[in-house]
């Protein structure tokens, strides 16, 4: 087995280095742990960015992609596959009974979810409504639809027709709306953005917007989708459904697969020529998106979501009673944010230190997004070494 000195050598030689990285070389990854090069366990609750949703090498996704590898891998969309078909309609079943696209990642979804908006829309409207906060990907538009003016640096001029607003602000938002909006692209959940929640009131007023400029109403569900919440979907909470919605991370338990699910009539604009994807929907991604969908039924994994997060918002609010580092806590199901009076990266390099994942996004926000399968005992675990930072970190005072 190669050395962590020989794989971090051979990084900086070869690869990019476009990423912070630890210098740790990860090796194995079974459930809520992972395992380093020389031996060390990790537990986390931060499991591949939020992507491992169901643990990593859940057992149902490995044996269906040891199953598919042997039968398919890859097939182009000249042709019809049967794990497609059957990932879509689960999808629509679960939501709101729309149509699918499949591609690789969310910001290939989100990239195809505005280039229908904007077929689907009349002629003339261009425009598209974000919020700040929000994030919605790397590409050129997704990075102009993320409305932070850091992701932006070295890259002007950005692509034209994005209109930003200030999140849960209806009043900014009706003063945005006009009849050039082509879309509203918004996460009901804000993920990177520091687990900002959408209030209802906020939702339904997008939704009567759009219908009233004939405009429609984007979801970014990449991040609070796939039972992340303990409803299927982050639009679920409130009820206020979208035209279309976009998915990833969670979506294929690990494996890199992203999708947009659009309703029936305006999915129809999408006609041959119009949009595409080389490895979207193949039937090794897919075959591990079921397999996740399965498994989440099967282990009833939604109602451990609830009870999880009942147990981890308790837990997390008695350290913020303890330390004054921590103002509140945020979220809903087991997306959770500890918003902190200051910066947060000393904390999360002391829980790594002493074996815990978490994740600091907007410099004073910790994320706290185990899987959707973990269990009582592994949350008390993961406090029990928070607490321990905080306690490390000048005893959680405030500097």
């Amino acid at each position: 087995m190669v050395t962590t000195t020989e794989v971090l050598d051979q990084f900086k030689k070869y690869v990019i280095g476009n990423y912070n990285r630890l210098n740790q070389v990860i090796v194995k990854g079974e459930g809520c742990r992972l395992w380093d090069a020389d031996g060390k366990e990790y537990l986390d609750m931060f499991p591949g960015w939020a992507t491992s949703i169901i643990g990593h090498c859940h057992p149902k996704v490995v044996e269906a992609l040891r199953h598919q590898a042997g039968e398919l891998i890859h097939i182009d969309n000249t042709f019809y596959n049967v794990l497609q078909g059957q990932l879509a309609q689960r999808l629509s079943e679960l939501s709101f009974g729309g149509q699918c696209f499949f591609c690789n990642s969310g910001a290939e979804a989100n990239e195809g979810a505005m280039k229908l908006a904007r077929r689907h829309t009349a002629k003339n409207k261009y425009k598209i409504i974000t919020a700040e906060g929000g994030f919605h990907g790397r590409t050129f538009a997704t990075m102009t639809a993320t409305a932070q003016p850091k992701y932006h640096q070295g890259f002007l001029p950005l692509m034209p027709g994005f209109v930003y607003v200030p999140y849960n602000d209806i009043d900014a938002l009706k003063a945005a709306f006009d009849d050039d909006v082509a879309a509203v692209l918004l996460e009901p959940i804000q993920g990177e953005g520091g687990i900002n929640v959408a209030d209802a009131a906020y939702l339904q007023t997008v939704r009567d917007l759009c219908d009233k400029h004939g405009a429609l109403a984007v979801w970014d569900e990449v991040q609070c989708g796939m039972g992340r919440t303990g409803k299927w979907f982050g639009y679920q909470v409130t009820g206020v459904e979208p035209d279309i919605m976009t998915l990833a991370k969670g979506l294929g338990g690990g494996v890199a697969i992203g999708a947009f699910v659009a309703r029936s009539d305006v999915a129809a604009s999408l006609v041959p020529g119009t949009h595409a994807s080389t490895f979207g929907g193949n039937p090794l991604a897919c075959a591990a998106a079921l397999a996740t969908i399965a498994a989440i039924e099967e282990e009833n994994m939604l109602a451990n979501v609830e009870a999880m997060s009942r147990i981890a918002r308790e837990k997390l609010n008695q350290l913020a009673t303890k330390y004054p580092i921590i103002d509140h806590v945020r979220g809903v199901g087991l997306m959770l944010g500890i918003q902190l009076n200051a910066p947060g990266a000393d904390i999360v390099a002391r829980c790594w230190a002493n074996g815990l994942r978490i994740n600091c996004t907007h410099d004073t926000v910790l994320r706290f997004m185990p899987p959707l399968n973990v269990k009582a005992e592994e949350i008390n675990r993961a406090i029990t070494i928070m607490d321990e930072a905080l306690a490390q970190s000048n005893g959680g005072a405030l500097s």
